[in-house]
C-alpha cells in the first residue's frame, strides 16, 4: 500500500513501490522512481528522471532531480539523479541532475546522511555511508568514495576527487584531491593527519596500524610524494595503502600539502 496525501502532485507515470508515503505537498514527476518505503515529506520536491532507493526519506523543501547549473546544459539531455537504498535528504537540500558531460547521471551510494541546505551539483560521484554536514557544498563532478565526511560550511571545487573515509573539516574550502583515509582542514584545505576517528571505526588495530606506517612514508619524508607513492606502491601488499598510493599517482588537481613540502 502506498499513502499519498490528497494535496500531494503525483504525474501520472511515476512508478512509487509499497509503503512509499508523500506527504502533503509534495512533488513527484512522472518519471521519478520510488522504492519500498521511500518517504517523501511535506513540500519535499522530485523532479526529472530520478530514482531513490528503499527506506529513503526525503525532508521538507528539499529539491532533488532539477536541472543543473550549467550554462552549457539545453535541457534536451537525457539526464538525472540515482540515490541508492536508506539515505537520509534533509531540509532544503539541492540535488541536481547530470549533463552530457558526465554520463548523465548525478550518483549518490547507499546510507548517505546529507544534512539541512547542502547542495550537490550535476556528475557528482558520491560513495556509500557519506555524510555532508549542515550547508556543505559539493560543485560538479566531485568525487566522494566511501565513508568521507565533508563538515558544514565547507565549499569543494569542481573535478576535486575526495578519497575513501577522508574528513574535511568544517569551514574549510577544498580545490584539490585529498588522499584516502586522510583528514584535512583549512581554507584553502590542505591534509593534516590520517582520519584516526574514521579509519579506528571501520578497521582492526592492524589495519590501522598499517595505514599509519604509510601515511608516515608518504608524508613524512623529505621528498617527492609522488616518488614517495610509487616506491611504497611497489613494496606493500596490503590493498588500502595501495588505494593511497594509486590516488596519488593518478590525482589531476594535485594533492594539498602544507606550505614548503612537495
Amino acid at each position: 500500500m502506498k499513502n499519498i496525501h490528497k494535496t500531494a502532485v503525483v504525474e501520472d507515470g511515476a512508478i512509487i513501490a509499497d509503503g512509499a508515503v508523500i506527504e502533503a505537498y509534495a512533488y513527484v514527476s512522472r518519471d521519478a522512481v520510488l522504492g519500498e518505503n521511500v518517504i517523501v515529506k511535506q513540500g519535499a520536491r522530485i523532479l526529472g528522471k530520478t530514482q531513490i532507493g528503499d527506506n529513503s526519506r526525503i525532508f521538507s523543501y528539499a529539491i532533488v532531480g532539477d536541472i543543473p547549473q550549467d550554462i552549457s546544459y539545453t535541457g534536451e539531455e537525457d539526464t538525472g539523479v540515482v540515490i541508492g537504498k536508506n539515505a537520509t535528504i534533509r531540509e532544503f537540500c539541492t540535488i541536481n541532475s547530470g549533463t552530457h558531460k558526465g554520463d548523465g547521471l548525478t550518483r549518490i551510494g547507499d546510507n548517505a546522511f546529507i544534512m539541512a541546505y547542502c547542495h550537490i551539483a550535476h556528475d557528482c560521484r558520491v560513495g556509500s555511508n557519506v555524510i555532508l554536514a549542515n550547508n556543505a557544498t559539493l560543485a560538479g563532478h566531485v568525487e566522494m568514495g566511501d565513508y568521507a565526511v565533508v563538515g558544514g560550511l565547507t565549499p569543494v571545487h569542481q573535478f576535486v576527487k575526495i578519497g575513501e573515509s577522508c574528513m574535511i573539516a568544517g569551514a574549510s574550502a577544498l580545490s584539490q584531491d585529498v588522499v584516502p583515509f586522510c583528514l584535512a582542514e583549512g581554507n584553502r584545505a590542505y591534509i593534516r593527519s590520517l582520519n584516526l576517528v574514521g579509519i579506528r571505526r571501520r578497521f582492526e588495530k592492524a589495519e590501522v596500524e598499517e595505514l599509519v606506517s604509510a601515511y608516515k612514508f608518504l608524508f613524512n619524508k623529505g621528498f617527492g610524494l609522488k616518488d614517495q607513492a610509487a616506491i611504497l606502491l611497489d613494496k606493500t601488499e596490503n590493498e588500502n595503502v595501495k588505494k593511497m598510493c594509486n590516488f596519488i599517482l593518478n590525482t589531476n588537481r594535485g594533492i594539498p600539502l602544507a606550505k614548503g613540502r612537495n
